[in-house]
Order: structure tokens, then C-alpha cells, then sequence
């Protein structure tokens, strides 16, 4: 377990220099940028805010003709496409992308402009047919729309609510009228539907007045349409309008289609431009003068020699490498072996290392394989588990690294489940068992190698006690073990050693009683040295907490009173053991689960009947059980090491180390240089 060691390092060159270093640095990707210099005030900046943008416009301009490619000639995606990972491109070419930028550029300008075309005319065909669908009702009238009628005629073509017939328009001029002047009209009802009553009214000029005013009180209002045709020859305009325009989408759409070989291409040039965009955002930040530039960042200790030299040597620039400050907080950057990687993301999950905390990742491992096992506890379901990871890890080589360090940390719990389930005799549940005495009458068992929990469940309970004990005593010793690097002596033997003795005294003092016995159903006798040591260690450990645990304060009370709150703790360790009850509990429910799907299974009988019945009771049981008790024990898992084990030592809060790098959406740029 280790958390790399940091150096602060400060390079000042030529300013003719900077883009080359910055390029540089970016493809060692060893380097987090901290552009912080304690007098920069005869420095200036460049503005690179306008390159910086117009890069990042071209990168948006191809992610959008990469989406519109997407939408018009989808790539098939498996339900593991997720793990293919991104495909790797080597760093000729992907700086020979930019010696075709132009073409590369000008492909996904113009498919943004054809989906744009696109969109017009869509937005045409759909506004044409909303207008033949209002011009429906009227396909029956012989005059415009917009007719207003002839020298001694009025002409007024609207609708009115629906219900409007011949009789209802006649009466409604009529009352609004004077008695003695009712003025002549001729309505026409051209169409008529739940919603509105469509009419023509043609009456003289001289009565146009009287009876539009008497039109308009009853709901009467003009098209929202006007046409200078006739509406069956609009309606007729408008659907070859739509059907040329439906062709020249299927021709634009083509043209799109036709593109989709660039598609590697353009995935390629939004790259290059996201790189140069964050490459740019950085020199806009360096302290320069007319013939020099600075900056200063932070760097592993293990790679700084030779990245220290290659820019002496290279670029003749002065180097000056110094020790992270006291008070400055340095980046995490976390180094295990294979094994211990797996966990790595678990860890951050909670917090990487603050400045002086160890990296628990090692430990973590251990045990966190190690109780994820025990819970699952079934050893068809350990083998289904590892070998799905590990065929996943071999054929999907390019996958994400931390989707590749998860699968890895199940192919290393499947392993455990294995082991515990030979341990157990659990092999999905007892399936040899059932399958034996119901298809072929005989009794078969494999016994377990150590224990089946089932039939002795007390037990399993003591040993995940013992278990949990070992766990958290180890969080402890890693706490002291802290104190003794610090050279915090008081503190070891304060918070640890004499937590050890009270513990251990009172674990001593437990063992031999008849409260215990009663649980485990075995008396456990101790000689009576033991016993005697065993309270002196516990009477010892909480005096030595009572006097202790306060020690920093000066008021003798106040000592006191903290010391007890301390004592008081013990409450905590008590709970956080009974905790570790929780691998009985889901030890027992995957093979309760188990041997209730073998049952369920074996209800039908034997013969052909009874075996179809059989395998598909055990595929979907099978099935849902190892679902559910794998999300239980990877939550359970995770819950022991923040909670129990963490608790006793570690605190976390650090920031991970960011290195300026090649950070890319579609492809992997080969880093044959890369030194983190």
C-alpha cells in the first residue's frame, strides 16, 4: 500500500518554447498544473481565450455531426458494448488529423447544414399539412377564401358554432334586424362537424352591415387562412408542395447516410481540438514575459529525475524541484499491485488519504474479498462470478480502467465465494442433493469442507464475530501503527494500547461466562491466570482511558469528564461487532434461497415433465438469487470497511492527483511515454 510521494517543480524556459513544453507535458501526462508562483508580478499573461474557444466551437461542431450520424445511421450497440472501452489511436495519427482538419471540418460542417436543411423542411411539410387539414372543410367552395363578392353583392365566408344550419342562421338575422327591414341573404352551408358550422353568406351590398353585425353576434368569425385559389386547387398546391418537399428530405437524408464512413474521422478531429482546447486553456495561464515564461505544478517523486532532465536537456529550461510546504496539500496518487487496484475505487468512494494518512487499500483488499466471499458463500455462484469477470477482462482488453479494476475486484470475490462455498458445502444450495433423490432416487451429498452454516448457524455467528473483532482490531493497529511512524508515542499508547488491554480484558472476561456459553453452546474454561490477567488488562485499559483520554486538557475535571465520554465508547464497539452479524445473516438467506428454488423445482417430480420444470424453476430462482445476494453483499461489504473498519483509524479527504494529460471523448491516444 502507498501513496506516492510528491515534489513541488517549477520550469522556467524560453517563451518561443512554451507550447512545445506544454505539448510536452501534456503527453507524459506526469504533471498536475498549479500555476501559482510566490512573486509573479513581473509577469504578464497571454489571452488565449479566443483560440481556446474557437477550439472548443470546432470540437462541438463534430460531437454534433457525430450525434446527427448517430440519429440518421445508428450503430449497433451489444448489451456489453459498454465495455469494448474506446479504440486506440497512435499519437502519428492522431496529430496527422490535423493536416486534414480542413476536409475533416468541412465534412461536419456540412452535415450539420444538411440536418439543418433537414429541419427546414420538415418544419415546411408540417406547416403545409396543417394547412390542407384547415382547408379541408372548405373543399367543397367553389370561390377563395378570401372572396369578398361582386359590384352589387357581399360575399362573407366564416364559421359559427357547431349546430348552425339554414334555419338557426335565418332566425339569428332576423332577430337582430328591425322588424320592418329584414335584409335578403343566401347562406350556404359548406361543411359541418362536432366543433364548427363552415358557411358562405352572400347577400347585397346594401344589407352587408346589417347582417355581418348580426352574424358576429351569433359567434360568426372569418378563416385564419386566406387564399387567392380555390381551396380544392390550394389543397392540391399544397400536396405536391409536401411531396416534393418529402423528397428532397429522403435526398438530404441520404446525403447524411452517405457521410457516415467519416464517422472515425470526425470522432478523431473532436479529439484533437479537445486536446488543444484544454492545451490552450493552460497557456493562457503561464506567467511570461517577453523572452520567458514560468509554471509550477506538482509531480511524483518517482518520475521527477528523468522529467527534470528531458527538459534541461531538451528545451535548456531551469528546473528547481522542492519539497511540498507543511501546510500545502499535495494531490493523492495511489500505487498497489494488481490485486489491491481492484480496490482502489472502493477507497476514493469513501476518500483517498489526507496529507499523513496511510493508503488502507492493501488491507482493504484483504478483507473485503475476503467477507464478500463469506457472505455469498455458494460455490457455483463464486464460479459463475469469476469466470464471467474473467472472460470479460480477456475479451474486452480496451475497456475503461475503472470498469476494468471493478470486474477484477469481482473475479477476486467470485474466487472467495468459491473457496467459502467449498468450505460450506454450498453448491447452488443443495442442488446434487435434490436432484439425486428426485431424477434418480439416490442420496448424494457433498459434505462441506469445514461446516454447512445451515445446520449449525451459532457457530457461523461466533466466527463472524471472531471475524469482525479481527477486522476492527487490525483498523486499530493500523491507527498505531500511524502514531509510531509520527513518532506520536503518547498518542500509541493512549488510543491504542490501552484500548487493546481494555478490549482484550474484556473479551477475556466474557469468554468463560455462562451468558456466553449459553450462545455458542460451549463452556469455554480459561486458567485461572488467564482469567486474573484478563481483568487486570481490562481494569488497567479503562483507567488508564479515564486519566488519558483527555489528556490535552489542564482542568483535571474536564479530564475526567472526557475520559468517561471515552470509556463510554465502548457502547460503539460493542454495536460495530454485532454488526459483523450481518455475514451470518447473508450467508444463511443465499442458501435459504437456494434450497427453496431446488425445492420449488422438485414439485413437479421426476421424468421429462418434471426435469423441464425443474431447470426452468432453477435458471430464473438461480437466477434472481444470485442477483440479489450479490448486490446485498457488495452493499454489506462496503458498509463493514467505512463504517467498522474505517472508522477506527482512518479518515480520508484527500484530492486525487490530476494530471495535465490527453483527456479525450472517443479515442485512447497511445502513450508510449506515459509516467502515470
Amino acid at each position: 500500500m502507498a501513496v506516492m510521494q510528491m515534489k513541488r517543480i517549477n520550469i522556467c524556459a524560453m517563451k518561443k518554447n512554451r507550447k512545445a513544453i506544454l505539448e510536452r507535458l501534456q503527453e507524459l501526462g506526469a504533471m498536475e498544473l498549479d500555476i501559482r508562483l510566490e512573486n509573479d508580478s513581473g509577469y504578464e499573461r497571454q489571452d488565449a481565450s479566443g483560440s481556446k474557444a474557437a477550439f472548443e466551437k470546432q470540437a462541438q461542431t463534430a460531437d454534433r455531426a457525430l450525434e446527427i450520424l448517430q440519429d440518421y445511421v445508428p450503430e449497433k450497440a451489444g448489451i456489453l458494448s459498454s465495455l469494448v472501452g474506446k479504440p486506440l489511436v497512435g499519437r502519428e495519427a492522431f496529430e496527422g488529423a490535423a493536416a486534414n482538419q480542413v476536409d475533416y471540418m468541412a465534412t461536419a460542417n456540412r452535415i450539420v447544414s444538411l440536418e439543418r436543411q433537414l429541419a427546414e423542411k420538415k418544419a415546411s411539410i408540417l406547416k403545409a399539412q396543417m394547412q390542407m387539414e384547415s382547408l379541408t372543410p372548405w373543399l367543397s367552395l367553389t370561390v377563395p377564401l378570401d372572396y369578398e363578392g361582386t359590384r352589387f353583392t357581399k360575399v362573407m365566408i366564416g364559421t359559427m358554432a357547431a349546430g348552425m344550419d339554414l334555419e338557426k342562421v335565418h332566425a339569428l338575422l332576423a332577430w337582430e334586424a328591425p322588424e320592418a327591414d329584414v335584409p335578403e341573404a343566401d347562406v350556404h352551408i359548406v361543411f359541418a362537424d362536432r366543433d364548427y358550422s363552415y358557411l358562405a353568406v352572400i347577400c347585397l351590398n346594401r344589407d352587408a352591415q346589417t347582417v355581418e353585425t348580426a352574424l358576429c353576434a351569433g359567434g360568426f368569425a372569418r378563416p385564419s387562412l386566406f387564399t387567392h385559389r380555390v381551396p380544392a386547387e390550394c389543397h392540391d398546391a399544397l400536396a405536391k408542395e409536401i411531396a416534393d418537399a418529402q423528397e428532397e428530405v429522403e435526398r438530404l437524408e441520404k446525403e447524411i447516410r452517405d457521410c457516415a464512413g467519416s464517422r472515425e474521422d470526425l470522432r478523431v478531429i473532436s479529439d484533437y481540438y479537445r486536446v488543444r482546447a484544454d492545451k490552450y486553456e493552460f497557456l493562457g495561464q503561464i506567467p511570461q514575459t517577453k523572452t520567458t515564461f514560468a509554471l509550477s505544478g506538482y509531480i511524483p517523486a518517482a518520475v521527477v529525475e528523468s522529467v527534470a532532465r528531458e527538459f534541461s536537456e531538451e528545451f535548456d529550461a531551469d528546473i528547481e524541484v522542492e519539497e511540498i510546504g507543511g501546510q500545502e496539500e499535495a494531490p493523492i496518487l495511489l500505487r498497489n499491485h494488481k490485486f489491491s487496484q481492484s480496490v482502489e475505487d472502493i477507497v476514493a468512494s469513501f476518500g483517498l488519504p489526507r496529507k499523513g494518512e496511510i493508503d488502507p487499500t492493501t488491507v482493504t483488499s484483504i478483507f473485503y474479498v475476503f467477507l464478500f466471499g463469506l457472505m455469498l458463500s455458494d460455490a457455483a455462484y463464486g464460479i459463475i462470478i469469476s469466470l464471467a469477470c474473467g472472460v470479460m477482462l480477456h475479451k474486452f482488453p480496451r475497456m475503461s480502467e475503472g470498469m476494468k479494476r471493478s470486474i477484477r475486484l469481482f473475479f477476486w470475490c467470485g474466487l472467495s465465494t468459491l473457496f467459502w462455498g467449498v468450505m460450506f458445502g454450498g453448491y447452488f444450495g443443495d442442488l446434487l442433493t435434490v436432484v439425486g433423490r428426485t431424477f434418480f432416487g439416490v442420496e448424494f451429498t457433498v459434505p462441506a469442507l469445514w461446516f454447512a452454516p445451515l445446520n449449525e448457524p451459532m457457530r457461523l455467528l461466533l466466527y463472524s464475530l471472531l471475524f469482525g473483532v479481527i477486522h476492527m482490531f487490525t483498523g486499530l493497529a493500523l491507527r498505531g501503527y500511524t502514531c509510531l511512524r509520527d513518532q506520536r508515542y503518547l498518542d500509541f499508547f493512549c488510543d491504542c494500547v490501552l484500548w487493546f488491554m481494555f478490549l482484550l480484558g474484556l473479551l477475556g472476561m466474557l469468554l468463560p461466562t455462562e451468558l456466553f456459553a449459553g450462545i455458542v453452546g460451549q463452556q469455554i474454561a480459561f486458567p485461572a491466570a488467564v482469567s486474573t490477567g484478563a481483568r487486570c488488562f481490562a481494569v488497567i485499559g479503562a483507567v488508564g482511558i479515564l486519566f488519558m483520554e483527555g489528556r490535552d486538557k489542564q482542568n483535571p475535571a474536564v479530564r475526567i469528564a472526557l475520559g468517561a465520554y471515552g470509556l463510554y465508547g465502548i457502547t460503539g464497539w460493542l454495536s460495530d461487532i454485532l454488526s459483523y452479524s450481518r455475514l451470518l445473516a447473508l450467508g444463511l438467506a443465499t442458501g435459504v434461497i437456494a434450497q427453496v428454488v431446488n425445492q420449488m423445482g422438485s414439485m413437479a417430480g421426476g421424468g421429462i415433465v418434471g426435469a423441464l420444470v425443474f431447470i426452468l424453476v432453477f435458471l430464473i430462482g438461480h437466477s434472481f438469487n444470485l442477483a440479489i445476494n450479490l448486490l446485498g453483499a457488495y452493499v454489506h461489504t462496503n458498509r463493514l470497511q467505512y463504517v467498522e473498519f474505517f472508522g477506527k483509524f482512518y479518515e480520508g479527504g484527500g484530492r486525487a492527483f490530476a494530471p495535465f494529460r490527453f483527456k479525450t471523448k472517443y479515442v485512447d491516444i497511445k502513450e508510449e511515454n506515459n509516467l502515470c
